[in-house]
């Protein structure tokens, strides 16, 4: 039976990232004040810990007493503060409700990163400029107009010492194009992402491999420059630093536009599009982590989900158990599993000879398209229904994997 789904146009929350000039007075009080939101960052984790159960209005009570003790805290601006609470009672919140997340812990200022919080309180734009509290303006580069008027900005700064201003704006999205087919990805590493239409596959782009000798020179000069512990870098060892994080920041701006453009493909020309569920970060562990941590797995996957979402289409989250040693053409399941080295599936019921990945992804679209639908238009299949007449045969019912997982 097929199901008619109706799709309503409605404004999406989205984010507008510029590249900001701080002049270095403008830089020296954005340092400041995000030393001061990350004092009562750690102040809030200290109140966690002592057992002393804070709240937001707890929180904003000791904020206001401390502004009045306190000349430093008042030299600052109130809104960034406050944001800096209410980030960290979100973040407390999470560690209970979602899963992997843990409870917030102390900001260490040589290993964390500026990042200031504003609502529209505690910013303006003025002839092309951002103007923060405390008479701040920072001039930013406009490469494209905001859709509309921004409800909130963070300022923060990159491992490579840029500035960045995110908008928080609401736009009307672009209607999707019309499209019929459905697809079905399996993620590898040898080639990231395998699908049932070869014009669709993402083949692995090496961008961290062929800039390894490169990085490898970088960090070379980091070791011989670096100091023992307790003594200030040099300069050298800084200029050694930054142009290995260049290094890390360029490999990977080169797979999220490789991602984009492939996931904006596949999304635009197919209406269901079934994802292996595949978590790469056991892959980290093991003898394949430099060439998986090059493959960005997580990235691409997570752009083709979102953009599938935003343009309507069906996404099916099909977990990856025994997905590789089930035949697309008769559904009957291995009893061995393949090992790495075997890049060709063989049936031995029906003869059928396919490429390892390509029957894997046949069979995500096939317990895709027998799946159940969830309320946010992402169908998560989890576990097929047994005797259920189709296209595919009943032995591709797949039970709950094992905590291990198989392949």
């Amino acid at each position: 039976m097929a199901r008619c789904y109706i799709l309503a146009v409605v404004s999406e929350t989205v984010r507008y990232t510029y590249r900001l000039r701080p002049g270095a007075q403008a830089e020296r009080a954005l340092l400041e004040e995000w030393g001061r939101c990350r004092w009562l960052w750690n102040e809030a984790v200290h109140q966690q810990k002592t057992g002393r159960k804070p709240t937001f209005c707890k929180l904003s009570k000791m904020l206001t007493a401390a502004r009045a003790e306190s000349e430093w805290l008042r030299g600052g601006s109130q809104v960034a503060q406050q944001q800096t609470l209410r980030t960290y009672m979100l973040a407390l919140d999470h560690s209970y409700k979602v899963k992997g997340r843990r409870k917030p812990t102390i900001k260490r200022r040589k290993d964390t990163l500026p990042s200031l919080e504003y609502t529209t309180r505690g910013f303006s734009i003025r002839d092309g400029r951002l103007c923060l509290p405390k008479g701040v303006t920072i001039p930013v580069v406009w490469s494209r107009e905001l859709p509309s008027a921004p409800s909130s900005v963070r300022v923060y700064r990159d491992s490579l010492g840029h500035w960045y201003a995110s908008f928080v704006v609401t736009r009307d999205p672009l209607p999707a194009p019309q499209a019929d087919g459905a697809i079905g990805i399996d993620w590898g590493v040898k080639v990231t992402a395998t699908a049932t239409d070869p014009a669709y596959d993402l083949p692995y782009g090496g961008h961290r491999k062929r800039c390894a000798a490169e990085l490898a020179r970088a960090q070379r000069k980091m070791s011989r420059r670096c100091r023992q512990r307790g003594q200030p870098q040099s300069n050298g060892y800084r200029r050694a630093k930054r142009e290995a994080a260049k290094l890390h920041k360029k490999a990977a701006r080169q797979n999220a536009y490789t991602a984009r453009a492939w996931a904006k493909r596949v999304v635009d020309d197919h209406q269901v599009i079934a994802v292996e569920d595949f978590k790469p970060l056991f892959l980290a562990k093991s003898t394949m982590a430099r060439k998986a941590a090059d493959a960005a797995i997580g990235t691409a996957k997570q752009e083709l989900i979102e953009r599938g979402k935003r343009a309507g289409r069906k996404v099916v989250l099909v977990p990856p158990a025994y997905t590789t040693m089930t035949c697309a053409e008769c559904g009957t399941r291995a009893k061995e599993r393949l090992t790495l080295a075997e890049r060709t599936f063989a049936c031995a019921a029906c003869g059928c000879i396919a490429d390892r990945d390509r029957n894997a992804a046949r069979v995500i679209l096939a317990m895709a398209e027998r799946g159940h639908a969830g309320a946010d238009d992402v169908r998560h299949v989890s576990r097929l229904p047994s005797g259920e007449a189709g296209g595919v045969l009943s032995e591709l019912e797949i039970p709950r994997p094992s905590a291990a997982g198989k392949r």
